[in-house]
């Protein structure tokens, strides 16, 4: 059954408001793959929290218009999808890079990161980063070893000082209080 003008426009505004709100899209085709693997690029679309839609290329251009994914979404021809996020863009990457990987059938040609419509090979380098809370990690690491050494020196001659004092109450140095 056909949809009705009004609910085109619907569809239109909603994908919309989602584009406008985007930092990563990633423009895929589908064709060739069974229900199970697209049940499956869902899901891992979905983990990395991102969003997967299958679009028809002039309700795509329309629904475009205005927002960052406007100039890959332009020139939309043949069978299309585009995965999408407003998360972490590294996250999206890696996971479509991820799949097409294992699924020969699932393509993707180009994206848009932050504005910036990129081609397949930034993709992959894109998805060769670090996470970004492993760049978090390191980052804290790198913050807090000047302060782990600091600690550490101040730390030294207290040490040193109840090693020696130890060592000679076990070799009876101190005598005696009368």
């Amino acid at each position: 059954m056909a949809k009705k003008r009004s609910e085109k426009q619907q569809e239109i505004e909603q994908l919309n408001q989602e584009l406008d709100r985007v930092t990563s899209v990633v423009l895929s085709t589908f064709q060739g793959l069974t229900v199970q693997q697209d049940t499956e690029l869902r899901r891992a679309i979905q983990a990395a929290g991102g969003r997967y839609r299958v679009l028809k290329n002039r309700l795509a251009r329309r629904a475009a218009h205005g927002t960052p994914a406007e100039a890959l979404l332009a020139q939309l021809h043949g069978v299309n999808s585009i995965a999408y996020t407003s998360g972490d863009p590294v996250a999206l990457a890696k996971a479509v890079t991820r799949y097409a990987k294992d699924n020969p059938a699932f393509t993707f040609s180009a994206g848009v990161v932050e504005g910036r419509v990129v081609s397949l090979e930034q993709l992959k380098e894109l998805a060769a980063l670090p996470a970004r809370e492993e760049l978090y990690a390191k980052l804290l690491g790198l913050l807090q070893a000047p302060a782990q050494r600091l600690a550490s020196l101040f730390a030294g001659p207290a040490r040193a000082l109840a090693v020696a004092v130890n060592q000679a109450v076990k070799e009876k140095k101190f005598s005696p209080a009368s």
